[in-house]
């Protein structure tokens, strides 16, 4: 492989784990809402 080519593997790597680890830490910081309502996509809808 290229110089080119690694250097270009490397910063796509960090590319593609740095956006993961960043959705990780904020998953864990904040990971889910309270001020919902009850319900959800399987509670039919009133007719």
């Amino acid at each position: 492989m290229s110089a080119d080519a690694i250097v270009l593997m490397v910063v796509s790597m960090a590319v593609i784990w740095g956006g993961l680890g960043i959705s990780v830490a904020v998953l864990a910081r904040k990971p889910e809402r309270t001020d919902l309502p009850e319900g959800g996509e399987d509670t039919p809808a009133p007719s």
